[in-house]
């Protein structure tokens, strides 16, 4: 008996290509590309926004130490030699202060000299007045000449006249022999050392130079752009070899500017320079008054390439690096004159490991 025969099941290509129309019809969709997932936050940050402050507004600029006054000191005497130096460079000194002494004794023996000559110029005036006086009491007895008489008189006058002449060779004498001590001619710092025990000198020669009051002064050179905003009165900041910050105030400012270098010179007064010295080299701040300004912590700037950058938190926590004009520094902030807007946000911490389109997390307070 014949058996009847099972139907034949369908392959599997058969039922892969049943499917196919399905598959192309989930794959078309609604014609929208996928949607990718959201990036990772890398780093976590704190943020903030730039703040208003008052500063003040400086002007920097280098220059030199200088005295305010140097006096060269010397003797009106030639030809005699120092006995004694009693000043060391250094050396404050009082006004009248005797600071070198030359060797007197020729100087002596000339005002002794002087003085003898007036004493023997005064003898000759006494004769002379009272031989004229005798004179006009025989004249009325006509015991002697008119011509006797007159002859008298003139000698009287002439010894009057050589009395005068010795005086003044006297006071000269006296002017020469206290030329022999050099004083000083006003309080101040001994600045110069050039003379030695036993050295001849000439009349003009520089033996001492001395800073008038010990007073120094800082002479600085600035920019015409600068030298509208500075005025005299003004505070100026230096920084001593040892740190210490010295103040003092603009004395003068020069009125007319180089045509070579466009710059003009600011003087200084340094009531108390501290450790500077005369002829150092120092960089100063100028202040030129307060501004508006905009700033952020110091912590938010950093500076790649030598450049200055902050990194502004935008839509979805996206970083973007943004070059800005950095100004002064004031404590724990640094002024941004320009290349941030006052609403943007910006990274502090964590900000020196952040890179541009990256993703942060914010948080407030100290991040980890």
């Amino acid at each position: 008996m014949a058996t009847a025969s099972r139907p034949a099941r369908p392959s599997s290509l058969l039922r892969l290509l049943a499917c196919a129309p399905l598959f192309a019809l989930a794959a078309c969709g609604d014609g929208r590309p996928a949607k990718p997932a959201a990036a990772a936050a890398s780093m976590t940050v704190t943020t903030a926004t730039a703040a208003r402050r008052s500063v003040e507004r400086e002007v920097t600029a280098s220059g030199s130490v200088a005295a305010w006054q140097e006096m060269s000191l010397g003797v009106e005497l030639t030809g005699l030699r120092i006995a004694s130096v009693l000043v060391e460079p250094g050396a404050r000194v009082a006004a009248g202060q005797p600071l070198l002494e030359l060797d007197r004794r020729t100087l002596d023996v000339q005002a002794r000299q002087a003085e003898a000559s007036l004493a023997q110029a005064r003898a000759s005036l006494d004769l002379a007045t009272a031989q004229a006086t005798r004179g006009e009491s025989l004249i009325a007895s006509n015991l002697i000449s008119s011509a006797n008489l007159d002859e008298l008189r003139a000698n009287r006058a002439r010894a009057v006249a050589q009395v005068a002449a010795a005086e003044a060779e006297r006071d000269a004498a006296k002017l020469r022999l206290g030329f022999a001590t050099l004083r000083a001619p006003d309080a101040g710092v001994i600045s110069v050392r050039n003379a030695q025990p036993g050295q001849v000198v000439s009349a003009g020669a520089e033996l001492l130079r001395l800073i008038r009051r010990g007073r120094l002064e800082w002479r600085a050179e600035i920019s015409d752009t600068d030298l509208a905003k500075v005025r005299p009165g003004a505070t100026v900041r230096l920084r001593a070899p040892d740190g210490v910050a010295i103040t003092g105030s603009i004395r003068a400012v020069s009125p007319s500017v180089d045509p070579k270098t466009r710059t003009a010179v600011v003087y200084a007064d340094l009531p108390d320079p501290g450790t500077l010295r005369a002829g150092m080299f120092a960089e100063g701040r100028i202040a030129v008054g307060q501004a508006e300004v905009s700033v952020v912590p110091r912590e938010s700037v950093v500076f790649r390439d030598g450049l200055p950058y902050v990194f502004v938190v935008g839509a979805e926590n996206r970083i973007e690096q943004r070059r800005i004009e950095t100004g002064t520094v004031e404590g724990d902030t640094l002024e941004v004159r320009s290349g941030l807007k006052a609403d943007e946000r910006i990274a502090v911490r964590g900000a020196g490991f952040l890179g541009d389109g990256e993703t942060v997390k914010v948080v407030q307070g100290t991040p980890p």
